[in-house]
Protein backbone atom coordinates (compact mmCIF):
# COMPACT_ATOMS: atom_id res chain seq x y z
CA UNK A 1 0.00 0.00 0.00
CA UNK A 2 1.28 3.03 -0.92
CA UNK A 3 1.02 5.95 1.84
CA UNK A 4 1.72 9.73 2.05
CA UNK A 5 4.04 10.91 4.61
CA UNK A 6 3.98 14.66 6.30
CA UNK A 7 6.40 16.08 9.06
CA UNK A 8 5.51 19.29 10.18
CA UNK A 9 6.60 21.62 12.65
CA UNK A 10 5.32 25.19 13.60
CA UNK A 11 4.13 27.84 16.48
CA UNK A 12 1.87 25.95 18.53
CA UNK A 13 -1.61 26.98 18.09
CA UNK A 14 -5.60 25.43 17.96
CA UNK A 15 -7.03 23.67 15.69
CA UNK A 16 -3.83 22.09 13.65
CA UNK A 17 -4.41 18.78 14.24
CA UNK A 18 -8.02 19.09 12.93
CA UNK A 19 -7.52 20.62 10.16
CA UNK A 20 -4.52 18.59 8.61
CA UNK A 21 -7.20 15.78 9.55
CA UNK A 22 -9.73 17.77 7.52
CA UNK A 23 -7.75 18.32 5.00
CA UNK A 24 -6.88 14.36 4.25
CA UNK A 25 -10.64 13.07 5.36
CA UNK A 26 -12.15 15.53 2.81
CA UNK A 27 -10.36 14.32 -0.05
CA UNK A 28 -10.89 10.90 0.90
CA UNK A 29 -8.10 9.65 2.72
CA UNK A 30 -7.39 7.05 5.47
CA UNK A 31 -5.32 7.76 8.21
CA UNK A 32 -3.11 5.27 9.18
CA UNK A 33 -0.50 6.41 11.66
CA UNK A 34 -0.49 10.16 13.50
CA UNK A 35 1.69 11.29 15.91
CA UNK A 36 2.56 15.03 17.77
CA UNK A 37 4.23 16.23 20.46
CA UNK A 38 4.35 20.11 21.50
CA UNK A 39 7.70 21.69 22.91
CA UNK A 40 6.65 24.10 25.68
CA UNK A 41 9.77 25.99 26.01
CA UNK A 42 9.91 26.97 22.41
CA UNK A 43 5.83 26.51 21.39
CA UNK A 44 6.75 24.42 18.95
CA UNK A 45 4.39 21.77 17.47
CA UNK A 46 5.50 18.64 15.77
CA UNK A 47 3.57 16.21 13.83
CA UNK A 48 3.69 13.01 11.82
CA UNK A 49 0.66 11.82 10.26
CA UNK A 50 0.66 8.90 7.10
CA UNK A 51 -2.04 8.17 5.13
CA UNK A 52 -3.29 5.36 2.66
CA UNK A 53 -3.39 7.14 -1.18
CA UNK A 54 -5.81 4.34 -2.36
CA UNK A 55 -9.20 6.66 -3.47
CA UNK A 56 -7.21 9.66 -2.10
CA UNK A 57 -8.41 12.10 -4.77
CA UNK A 58 -5.48 14.49 -4.89
CA UNK A 59 -2.96 13.50 -7.29
CA UNK A 60 0.11 12.76 -5.62
CA UNK A 61 2.13 15.56 -7.83
CA UNK A 62 -0.27 18.18 -6.75
CA UNK A 63 -0.92 17.31 -2.90
CA UNK A 64 1.92 20.20 -1.84
CA UNK A 65 0.20 22.28 -4.13
CA UNK A 66 -3.05 22.03 -2.89
CA UNK A 67 -1.48 21.79 1.05
CA UNK A 68 -0.02 24.78 0.70
CA UNK A 69 -2.98 27.17 1.96
CA UNK A 70 -3.47 25.39 4.79
CA UNK A 71 0.90 25.61 5.86
CA UNK A 72 0.84 29.11 5.50
CA UNK A 73 -2.34 29.91 7.44
CA UNK A 74 0.37 28.35 10.52
CA UNK A 75 3.21 28.93 9.10
CA UNK A 76 4.89 25.60 9.01
CA UNK A 77 7.97 23.85 8.07
CA UNK A 78 7.04 20.61 6.52
CA UNK A 79 8.47 17.59 4.21
CA UNK A 80 6.43 15.32 2.45
CA UNK A 81 7.59 11.48 1.35
CA UNK A 82 5.97 9.15 -0.23
CA UNK A 83 6.33 5.04 0.97
CA UNK A 84 6.53 3.67 -2.02
CA UNK A 85 9.52 5.81 -2.66
CA UNK A 86 12.36 3.69 -1.93
CA UNK A 87 15.72 6.11 -0.17
CA UNK A 88 19.22 5.60 -2.03
CA UNK A 89 22.21 4.99 0.38
CA UNK A 90 25.90 4.88 0.51
CA UNK A 91 27.97 3.54 3.23
CA UNK A 92 31.19 4.71 4.31
CA UNK A 93 33.44 2.90 6.02
CA UNK A 94 37.22 2.22 6.75
CA UNK A 95 38.75 -0.88 8.80
CA UNK A 96 36.45 -1.23 11.51
CA UNK A 97 33.59 -2.71 9.92
CA UNK A 98 31.41 -4.73 12.51
CA UNK A 99 28.74 -1.76 11.68
CA UNK A 100 29.58 -1.57 7.88
CA UNK A 101 28.63 -5.77 7.83
CA UNK A 102 25.65 -5.60 10.43
CA UNK A 103 24.01 -2.92 7.86
CA UNK A 104 24.37 -5.05 4.98
CA UNK A 105 22.94 -8.04 6.95
CA UNK A 106 20.19 -6.03 8.02
CA UNK A 107 19.58 -5.16 4.62
CA UNK A 108 19.76 -8.00 2.38
CA UNK A 109 17.10 -9.68 5.33
CA UNK A 110 14.70 -7.17 4.76
CA UNK A 111 15.38 -4.88 8.20
CA UNK A 112 16.28 -1.54 6.19
CA UNK A 113 13.67 -0.66 3.35
CA UNK A 114 16.24 1.44 1.08
CA UNK A 115 18.73 0.22 -1.56
CA UNK A 116 22.62 0.12 -0.88
CA UNK A 117 23.90 1.39 -4.19
CA UNK A 118 27.04 1.75 -2.99
CA UNK A 119 30.03 1.29 -0.37
CA UNK A 120 33.02 3.84 0.06
CA UNK A 121 35.97 3.70 1.57
CA UNK A 122 39.77 4.66 1.97
CA UNK A 123 41.40 1.09 2.33
CA UNK A 124 40.57 -1.97 0.83
CA UNK A 125 39.47 -4.05 3.52
CA UNK A 126 35.87 -4.08 3.24
CA UNK A 127 35.99 -4.80 -0.56
CA UNK A 128 35.52 -8.57 -0.45
CA UNK A 129 32.39 -8.01 2.26
CA UNK A 130 30.41 -5.57 -0.26
CA UNK A 131 30.81 -8.01 -3.08
CA UNK A 132 29.99 -10.67 -0.94
CA UNK A 133 26.52 -8.45 -0.67
CA UNK A 134 26.08 -7.61 -3.84
CA UNK A 135 27.07 -3.64 -3.75
CA UNK A 136 29.42 -1.34 -5.71
CA UNK A 137 32.65 -0.72 -4.01
CA UNK A 138 35.05 2.04 -3.95
CA UNK A 139 38.43 2.62 -2.64
CA UNK A 140 38.91 6.20 -1.81
CA UNK A 141 42.48 6.43 -0.52
CA UNK A 142 42.93 10.02 1.45
CA UNK A 143 45.54 11.64 2.16
CA UNK A 144 45.56 15.64 3.27
CA UNK A 145 47.26 16.69 0.00
CA UNK A 146 44.45 14.64 -1.94
CA UNK A 147 41.55 15.02 0.97
CA UNK A 148 39.96 18.38 -1.09
CA UNK A 149 39.89 15.82 -4.56
CA UNK A 150 39.34 12.99 -3.34
CA UNK A 151 36.07 14.75 -1.49
CA UNK A 152 34.91 16.48 -4.71
CA UNK A 153 35.03 13.24 -6.83
CA UNK A 154 33.33 11.29 -3.79
CA UNK A 155 30.25 14.01 -3.72
CA UNK A 156 30.11 13.85 -7.49
CA UNK A 157 29.53 10.13 -7.57
CA UNK A 158 27.23 10.39 -4.97
CA UNK A 159 24.98 13.00 -7.04
CA UNK A 160 25.63 10.86 -10.10
CA UNK A 161 24.34 7.58 -8.67
CA UNK A 162 21.21 9.56 -6.79
CA UNK A 163 21.74 8.79 -3.16
CA UNK A 164 19.74 10.28 -0.75
CA UNK A 165 21.06 9.19 2.94
CA UNK A 166 25.02 9.37 3.53
CA UNK A 167 26.17 6.74 6.64
CA UNK A 168 29.37 6.66 8.31
CA UNK A 169 30.06 3.30 9.71
CA UNK A 170 32.50 4.21 11.41
CA UNK A 171 33.99 5.69 9.18
CA UNK A 172 37.71 7.22 10.07
CA UNK A 173 37.63 10.52 7.97
CA UNK A 174 36.79 14.00 8.91
CA UNK A 175 34.55 15.19 6.24
CA UNK A 176 34.54 18.98 5.28
CA UNK A 177 31.91 21.93 5.69
CA UNK A 178 32.25 21.98 1.90
CA UNK A 179 31.22 18.56 1.47
CA UNK A 180 29.02 18.05 4.28
CA UNK A 181 27.16 21.43 2.96
CA UNK A 182 26.27 19.36 -0.32
CA UNK A 183 24.05 16.71 1.89
CA UNK A 184 22.37 18.44 5.00
CA UNK A 185 20.59 15.97 7.29
CA UNK A 186 21.83 13.57 4.95
CA UNK A 187 24.61 12.32 7.06
CA UNK A 188 24.28 9.41 10.01
CA UNK A 189 27.09 8.93 11.87
CA UNK A 190 28.12 6.78 14.63
CA UNK A 191 30.41 7.18 17.64
CA UNK A 192 31.15 5.87 20.83
CA UNK A 193 30.18 7.85 23.75
CA UNK A 194 32.03 7.05 27.21
CA UNK A 195 30.80 8.29 30.59
CA UNK A 196 33.10 10.05 30.93
CA UNK A 197 33.91 10.88 27.75
CA UNK A 198 37.85 9.45 26.42
CA UNK A 199 39.31 11.51 23.52
CA UNK A 200 42.18 10.28 21.34
CA UNK A 201 43.32 7.07 20.69
CA UNK A 202 42.20 3.66 22.19
CA UNK A 203 39.63 5.02 24.13
CA UNK A 204 38.57 1.61 25.77
CA UNK A 205 42.20 1.24 27.21
CA UNK A 206 41.62 4.85 28.77
CA UNK A 207 37.98 3.53 29.89
CA UNK A 208 39.23 0.28 31.09
CA UNK A 209 42.08 2.46 33.05
CA UNK A 210 39.74 4.66 34.44
CA UNK A 211 37.43 2.09 35.54
CA UNK A 212 34.18 3.01 34.15
CA UNK A 213 30.81 1.42 34.61
CA UNK A 214 29.14 2.40 31.71
CA UNK A 215 29.85 2.84 28.00
CA UNK A 216 27.39 4.04 25.25
CA UNK A 217 26.80 4.95 21.49
CA UNK A 218 25.26 7.66 20.12
CA UNK A 219 24.62 7.76 16.58
CA UNK A 220 23.72 11.47 15.27
CA UNK A 221 23.30 13.32 12.07
CA UNK A 222 26.93 15.63 10.94
CA UNK A 223 27.45 18.64 11.26
CA UNK A 224 30.22 20.56 10.38
CA UNK A 225 30.91 20.67 14.35
CA UNK A 226 32.81 17.39 15.09
CA UNK A 227 30.38 14.71 16.97
CA UNK A 228 27.91 17.60 17.98
CA UNK A 229 24.83 17.47 15.09
CA UNK A 230 21.71 16.69 16.36
CA UNK A 231 21.43 13.68 18.06
CA UNK A 232 19.22 10.36 16.91
CA UNK A 233 19.56 7.45 19.18
CA UNK A 234 21.89 6.61 22.51
CA UNK A 235 21.79 3.74 24.25
CA UNK A 236 24.36 2.53 26.94
CA UNK A 237 25.56 -1.03 28.57
CA UNK A 238 27.03 -1.98 32.01
CA UNK A 239 30.36 -2.62 32.57
CA UNK A 240 31.84 -4.40 35.80
CA UNK A 241 35.20 -5.31 37.24
CA UNK A 242 35.52 -8.18 35.23
CA UNK A 243 35.74 -7.08 32.45
CA UNK A 244 38.88 -6.69 30.25
CA UNK A 245 39.62 -4.42 27.26
CA UNK A 246 38.82 -6.83 24.50
CA UNK A 247 35.40 -7.02 26.91
CA UNK A 248 35.09 -3.11 26.21
CA UNK A 249 35.36 -3.17 22.85
CA UNK A 250 32.89 -6.48 21.93
CA UNK A 251 30.26 -4.22 23.70
CA UNK A 252 31.04 -1.09 22.45
CA UNK A 253 31.06 -2.39 18.96
CA UNK A 254 27.87 -4.19 19.87
CA UNK A 255 26.54 -1.32 20.86
CA UNK A 256 27.19 0.85 18.04
CA UNK A 257 25.39 -1.67 15.55
CA UNK A 258 22.46 -1.67 17.23
CA UNK A 259 22.20 2.28 18.06
CA UNK A 260 23.33 3.26 14.07
CA UNK A 261 20.88 0.58 12.84
CA UNK A 262 17.98 1.96 14.55
CA UNK A 263 18.91 5.31 13.66
CA UNK A 264 18.98 4.61 10.02
CA UNK A 265 15.43 2.84 10.03
CA UNK A 266 14.02 5.99 11.63
CA UNK A 267 15.36 8.04 9.46
CA UNK A 268 14.69 5.49 6.61
CA UNK A 269 10.67 5.62 7.61
CA UNK A 270 10.19 8.95 8.08
CA UNK A 271 10.10 8.88 11.25
CA UNK A 272 12.72 12.20 12.45
CA UNK A 273 12.18 15.87 12.46
CA UNK A 274 15.16 18.59 12.95
CA UNK A 275 15.03 20.98 15.21
CA UNK A 276 17.35 23.26 16.73
CA UNK A 277 19.80 20.80 16.88
CA UNK A 278 17.68 18.31 18.33
CA UNK A 279 15.74 15.92 16.90
CA UNK A 280 12.38 14.70 17.73
CA UNK A 281 11.78 10.93 16.95
CA UNK A 282 8.22 9.90 16.19
CA UNK A 283 6.80 6.63 17.52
Amino acid sequence: MNSAILLISCPDQKGITAQVSSFISKNNGNIEHADQHIDNQTNTFFMRIEWSLRNFSIPKESITKEFSALAKKFNMHYSLSFSESIPRVAVFASRSLHCLHDLLLRHAEGQLRCKIVLVISNHSDAKKIVNDFGAKFFEFPVTRKTKSQVEAKTADLLIREKVDLLILARYAQILTKKFLDKFPNRIINIHHSFLPAFIGENPYGQAYRRGVKIIGATSHYVTEELDAGPIIEQDTVRINHRDTIADLKIKGQDLEKIVLSRAVRWHLERKILIYNNKTVVFD
